[in-house]
């Protein structure tokens, strides 16, 4: 069931040019110094056709919930999924939104200093000066556009990922309402954020679930919200919106 993502009608800023691509289940909402519709949708051709004509001959690598070993000569998007798919214990599928954010942003940067790709609630971002990434958490949620990230230009690229139990219809073995990951890596945040969700069954767990954030390689910060409580670890700065 598609859940509208109305948190992208949430941005202030008037600085950097808007614009949406879809693609299949590819949903990308962009920001950038202009208009690059022409090359981005290019840009997600280009690594959904890679991933998809690699699944067509390895099934296995859309279905397993297990961490997959790829071939040499694997398509880069493939064995970038594939790589977090081991640091985390979890399928290389979990990595999905955030790889091709990442892809794709990258790609983008050629022609736009400042680059900001949101898939899903995954995003990746190359900024030029401090920007504020807003936390959705679902309508319930008493912290839902109360807070936000403050992320700095020289802290990016950067990714940043939610999964959620109560928002979208991602799988999640967890409950929490939200768990957002920061790292230089889009996928392994992606990847990351839904193995530690998987943690949080309920407000108890988010010591564990942070314990397991702190033991994964690679990550910056983590945010944690399940009900009306919260834990964060790491480069993390929290905000209030007015």
């Amino acid at each position: 069931m598609y859940e509208p993502r109305v948190y992208r009608h949430w941005i202030k800023d008037g600085d950097l040019v808007s614009f949406n691509i879809v693609v299949k289940q590819t949903d990308l909402y962009i920001r950038a110094s202009r208009n690059l519709k022409d090359k981005a949708l290019k840009s997600v051709l280009k690594h959904r056709s890679s991933l998809e004509k690699y699944i067509a001959h390895h099934p296995l690598f859309l279905t397993t919930l297990e961490p997959y070993q790829t071939e040499a000569e694997a398509p880069a998007i493939v064995k970038d999924m594939a790589k977090v798919s081991w640091v985390t214990s979890i399928g290389p599928m979990s990595a999905v939104a955030g790889a091709i954010a990442e892809a794709v942003g990258k790609d983008l940067l050629s022609f736009s200093p400042e680059v900001i790709v949101e898939n899903g609630g995954d995003i990746f971002l190359k900024i030029a000066e401090e920007r504020l990434v807003g936390v959705y958490a679902g309508e319930k949620s008493p912290f839902t556009g109360k807070i936000a990230l403050e992320i700095k230009p020289e802290e990016t690229p950067l990714g940043i990922c939610t999964s959620s139990a109560t928002i979208g219809d991602s799988l999640s073995l967890g409950s929490a309402d939200a768990v957002i990951v920061l790292s230089p890596s889009t996928s392994l945040a992606d990847a990351a954020a839904t193995a530690i969700g998987n943690t949080v069954k309920d407000v108890e767990d988010i010591p564990k679930a942070i314990e397991k954030a702190q033991n994964t390689e690679g990550l910056y910060g983590i945010v944690i919200i399940k009900n009306d409580k919260i834990g964060v670890w790491g480069k993390v700065k929290i905000v209030p919106l007015g």
